[in-house]
């Protein structure tokens, strides 16, 4: 039986309009690389540091520590304006889907490549907080954990954020838990991480680009877990 599922932030549970993308090509450009779409694909879900220092030295910048904390200070910049004139929405069917398994008593929790801070801003825009699933919790409340890279040594595809999710909501056997996110690295993740992996089609990349990954399943949308959390009990 599913114990714990750990979805991805943007393009798995959360329409972010793309701008993430648009933020991390921009402060790379604004340093002098160039971007392959390749490249920003790859990169996609890992933690943004690493991957802007990744993205410089491929576009031809050296990625020193000045320079990659001035791209990240302009990713942060252009992210957060982006956001405040678009604000992120849930994608549709994933809220009632997060409330389904809480129901159950399957535990929800939230891993993401973004920091605390940008993951706090999403957060309050749609509205999402975190309590148990217990009488008198808040009806805000669909989530059991929320674990950034602020958290962890590494982002993905370590394993970390997962196993942080499994720390802060007690489950110890990552055979009960199931992991999803529309990303390469999301997959990756999932299989060192030793759980269930499942590619959402939410995002960006398409079926062949997932099948082409580790993973147990592959889905429409995050909305559809709970019919795969029943099969798999």
């Amino acid at each position: 039986m599913i114990e714990l599922v750990a979805f991805d932030m943007a393009g798995t549970t959360v329409d972010d309009h793309g701008l993430v993308y648009v933020a991390l090509e921009r402060c790379v450009t604004d340093a002098g690389a160039t971007v392959q779409p390749r490249d920003l694909q790859l990169w996609m879900g890992t933690d943004k540091v690493t991957a802007i220092g990744a993205l410089l030295g491929l576009g031809g910048v050296e990625p020193t520590e000045s320079t990659v904390a001035s791209a990240f200070d302009g990713f942060r910049r252009i992210l957060s304006q982006s956001y405040r004139d678009l604000p992120p929405v849930a994608l549709p069917g994933v809220e009632a889907a997060l409330r389904e398994l809480r129901s159950r008593g399957i535990r929800v929790a939230l891993t993401t490549g973004f920091t605390s801070e940008v993951a706090e801003a999403i957060l309050h825009s749609i509205g999402w907080t975190i309590g148990p699933a217990i009488d008198g919790a808040a009806p805000t409340d669909v989530l059991d954990a929320v674990v950034t890279t602020s958290d962890v040594p590494s982002g993905r595809p370590a394993p970390y954020l997962i196993h942080r999710a499994m720390e802060r909501t007690g489950i110890v056997d990552v055979r009960r838990v199931l992991a999803a996110g529309d990303t390469i690295v999301d997959l990756l993740a999932a299989r060192n991480a030793g759980v269930i992996g499942v590619g959402v089609l939410t995002g960006s990349l398409g079926r062949a680009e997932l099948e082409a990954q580790p993973h147990d399943y592959i889905l429409a949308s995050v909305a559809d877990v709970p019919g795969l959390a029943e099969a798999t009990a």
